[in-house]
């Protein structure tokens, strides 16, 4: 597993408090906004934003399928099409779509240690047409 961020230095392997730490630490403003996690077969992780505003995908390196994380309760706070603006970009997501860093250190632990994601978790393309992404295309991040 390699674990990268923006302003973290690459970490082949790191642990669960490392990684826990790290993700806590993200914020959709300042010095770290975003982070993934890949594992040797090339799929990924990954994270933008932070606290309580973060949004999750994952890559499937079989497939070339990248799908967004969403939830069974829909934010009250911010409806769809509500951008997340983070130190790559921006990003439309779903009201669904919103995360607590503490729940996204709970699904990259399930990553890394090849567990069922919890059960409120579920995935769709990244790409509908009312949920897209706009990552550079300097390759950060993935």
């Amino acid at each position: 597993m390699k674990f990268e961020g923006q302003n973290f230095a690459a970490l082949t392997t790191p642990s669960d408090r490392v990684l826990e730490s790290r993700l806590l630490a993200l914020r959709s403003y300042g010095r770290h906004s975003y982070a993934s996690l890949t594992d040797d077969q090339g799929n990924y992780l990954q994270v933008a934003g932070g606290g309580v505003t973060c949004m999750v995908e994952r890559f499937d390196a079989s497939s070339s399928a990248r799908v967004r994380a969403f939830h069974d309760k829909s934010s009250p706070i911010f409806p769809d099409g509500t951008v997340l603006s983070f130190g790559a970009g921006e990003l439309r997501l779903m009201a669904d779509e919103w995360f607590q860093a503490s729940a996204v250190v709970e699904i990259f632990l399930c990553f890394k240690h090849c567990r069922e994601y919890p059960d409120n978790v579920h995935w769709r393309p990244a790409l509908s047409p009312s949920a897209f992404a706009t990552w550079p295309a300097n390759g950060s991040p993935q």
